[in-house]
């Protein structure tokens, strides 16, 4: 029992004395995704901030495919350290363990969630060629002829595809998803004029959209988009209770002590703090957000109780 004791000490003092040190090394910071994207902006500016306030270079690594599983799955295996860290997301966290038959990870054993950085309001467009000027006319379009329209998204289970499954389900229209290896081949594509729309977050279309290349017919918050004051939201068109916005976070592999989980927690509530980072967020209409582990941990199961019942009722597989 006396061995036992000591050895639980031990353990106890070197996590407190490996957490005392933290971090000591550079910290690589994966986002399972492909460059372009919201998740780029918000990853690196995060990254850009804590490398200022910690002393130590933090590092994004894209690491796409698999709707996020590869990334997922590898940083749960690493050693939980604190010196790999992952850009968690509504995908990965909430949709992917109800809409995949095989899933490499498990959300909530596999990883401990740190903490949420930002929601970035899920913007729905149609490129210039598309005929239609306004939500209403794009509907009636996908409703004359259904399975003529097609939408992209960043890959299977990534926010986009979501989003418009989401839409396709409340409206009861036909539109073919067209899934890519990130949004900024996805938006190549808009742009180009072989996609005829999308749903993404601000950050990565406000530009297409100034330029007058993408046309913005419907945002998916709840209240209107400051940056676009004349695009109407879904529940303002008689849908009512749709919300949907993409959401970012950090976590980190389960076993992870304590002290490192708070510490990160700490330093990652500061640097949302910094002038920085509130104005690159609020210059893509991002909006931080500031709590705990367990407030994080809380918002992931309000979100998958949402998105479970989306995927029941729509039938969205991702395989």
């Amino acid at each position: 029992m006396m061995i036992r004791r000591l050895a639980a000490l031990a353990c106890a003092l070197f996590a407190f004395a490996a957490a005392a040190q933290y971090p000591n090394k550079p910290i690589r910071f994966v986002v399972p995704f492909a460059p372009g994207g919201s998740s780029e902006i918000i990853a690196r500016s995060v990254a850009q901030q804590l490398t200022t306030q910690l002393g130590q270079s933090v590092y994004v690594e894209n690491k796409a495919g698999g709707a996020g599983t590869i990334a997922m799955g590898e940083v749960a295996k690493s050693p939980p350290d604190g010196y790999t860290i992952i850009l968690t997301h509504v995908g990965t966290l909430a949709v992917n363990p109800y809409a995949m038959t095989k899933h490499p990870y498990d959300v909530d054993k596999d990883f401990i969630h740190v903490a949420l950085l930002a929601r970035v309001p899920n913007l729905f467009v149609v490129g210039e060629k598309v005929p239609a000027k306004d939500f209403k006319e794009f509907l009636a379009l996908a409703k004359k002829e259904p399975g003529k329209l097609n939408y992209g998204s960043a890959g299977n289970g990534s926010a986009g595809h979501l989003a418009f499954e989401y839409l396709k389900m409340v409206t009861d229209t036909d539109i073919v998803h067209v899934a890519y290896k990130g949004t900024g081949p996805q938006l190549q594509d808009l742009l180009g004029g072989r996609l005829d729309a999308a749903s993404a977050g601000m950050p990565a279309l406000i530009s297409h959209i100034k330029s007058g290349k993408l046309r913005p017919i419907v945002v998916g918050t709840a209240q209107r988009v400051p940056a676009l004051p004349d695009v109407p939201t879904m529940q303002e068109l008689g849908y009512k209770d749709f919300e949907t916005s993409q959401w970012y976070g950090v976590s980190v592999p389960a076993g992870t002590p304590k002290e490192i989980v708070d510490k990160l927690s700490t330093e990652i509530n500061k640097a949302l703090r910094a002038s920085a980072v509130t104005e690159r967020f609020a210059a893509d209409n991002a909006s931080v957000s500031i709590g705990t582990p367990a407030e994080y941990q809380a918002f992931i199961k309000s979100q998958q109780q949402r998105w479970k019942a989306v995927v029941e009722k729509s039938g969205l597989k991702i395989d």
